[in-house]
């Protein structure tokens, strides 16, 4: 049927939400059961008559049922990374790499093994990433030292370093289920172990 009224007797779904100061799915819902006259355009359109908009603004509206918020899924828990490297251009691309992921993830920082197990003790990190080669206590040294910690509970711990296996041997070497990985820094096998991380804890929530 063709309709020849004109275009200012109707309203788009939207202006007659606005206009009774509803929501839009419930304006869609009041078309539906016959409280708003409407037609649809050829291109699927619906066009509301302003006369009938008008009319439950004269009269009484509706009530109208507080709309369930849509449930939102858990936030993933932020998970605490602890990078203990003693060159700070390459702690600024740890940052830098890190950020860029947008994975809930905190990164801390320590230039040394001294300094990394206070940061340890201090904010229990999920996972630290050593360099092995540092002055002081060396990462070799502070993996040592937290393999028999109460410290080591719950914290994982990925050796990347510039000592080749040999080096690494004639310092002591690393426990067996100590993943090591050499320089450059191999960020995307660093991302696959954060977001492993990242995945077991939102099991979790």
């Amino acid at each position: 049927m063709l309709r020849t009224e004109s275009p200012s007797a109707f309203l788009t779904t939207r202006e007659a939400a606005k206009a009774l100061g509803i929501s839009l799915r419930t304006a869609q819902l009041w078309v539906e059961n016959g409280q708003l006259e409407a037609w649809k355009t050829e291109g699927g359109h619906r066009r509301i008559t302003r006369g009938s908009v008008q009319r439950l603004l004269r009269g009484n509206l509706p009530s109208v049922a507080p709309e369930k918020p849509e449930a939102q899924p858990p936030s993933p828990e932020r998970i605490k990374v602890l990078i203990v490297e003693d060159d700070s251009i390459l702690l600024k691309l740890y940052k830098t790499m890190f950020a860029s992921w947008k994975l809930p993830v905190d990164v801390i920082t320590a230039g040394n093994g001294i300094d990394g197990l206070i940061r340890i003790g201090k904010d229990s990190p999920d996972l630290m990433i050593t360099d092995l080669g540092m002055p002081g206590m060396d990462g070799i040294q502070l993996i040592r030292n937290l393999v028999t910690s109460s410290l080591r509970e719950g914290l994982e711990i990925v050796a990347v370093s510039g000592l080749d296996a040999t080096e690494i041997a004639a310092r002591g070497g690393l426990p067996p289920e100590i993943a090591a990985f050499s320089k450059p820094v191999p960020f995307a096998q660093l991302k696959s172990i954060v977001n492993s991380i990242v995945e077991r804890r939102s099991a979790y929530l």
